[in-house]
């Protein structure tokens, strides 16, 4: 396994637009220099002044704009968040059953991360980081209650009928494959962390067929 070197931060990140830096909305400006430096120094590393410098805004900018330093990390994070669910649904709508939509996900896993500059988990950094933020611990609360709920409708449409347990396991599967690209280097981690899922679900879907034909 190599470990992947660290030039970029745009694993969750939109493509950003080709137009000159200073001709972009001051928010957009904003928002892109503190996820660059927030995902890739760590929040409580980097200063207001840093995000100033590197947006190339004034002060009072970013004040009428967000107001705070924290509300400008909830901005960050709830733009991380609504781009890992485009990726993920873009994922999903390749597929028709509900099994293989479920998997999708963790192949929309693999893909981040193999992005260059993938520093792990926006969400466990930024609750490690802040823990018990009022303004920032429930946009990575919404985070995670969108990972388990995603997983518990799909394992019940794939006809699952008790998907709780399961459910538990694919979320440790999820957040196992992220550390362990990002403290090991493992680029195979969410294709291991999917193929193990597989085995998962459809036992738990041969179980449920099982049941029904005993009882008949």
């Amino acid at each position: 396994m190599n470990r992947r070197s660290s030039v970029s931060s745009t694993a969750d990140l939109a493509p950003q637009p080709d137009a000159p830096a200073e001709r972009r909305p001051v928010r957009e400006r904003l928002l892109a220099s503190a996820d660059e430096l927030f995902y890739r120094e760590g929040i409580n590393n980097v200063g207001i002044d840093r995000v100033l410098e590197h947006a190339g805004v004034a002060k009072a900018s970013l004040y009428s704009t967000f107001g705070s330093k924290d509300e400008l990390v909830r901005a960050y994070l709830e733009g991380r968040h609504q781009l890992r669910i485009t990726r993920v649904e873009a994922r999903m709508a390749k597929h028709a059953s509900a099994r293989d939509k479920l998997l999708a996900v963790f192949d929309s896993m693999a893909e981040l991360l193999s992005t260059p500059g993938f520093r792990g988990c926006a969400f466990l950094k930024a609750s490690a980081e802040l823990p018990a933020n009022e303004r920032t611990q429930p946009v990575c609360d919404t985070y995670r209650g969108w990972v388990r709920g995603l997983f518990t409708r799909l394992a019940g449409e794939a006809g699952v009928p008790d998907p709780a347990p399961l459910v538990r396991q694919l979320v440790l599967l999820y957040d196992g494959a992220a550390v362990a690209a990002q403290m090991d280097g493992d680029t195979e981690a969410a294709k291991v962390a999917r193929a193990t899922a597989a085995v998962m679900l459809d036992a738990a879907i041969a179980a449920k067929k099982t049941t029904r034909a005993a009882r008949t």
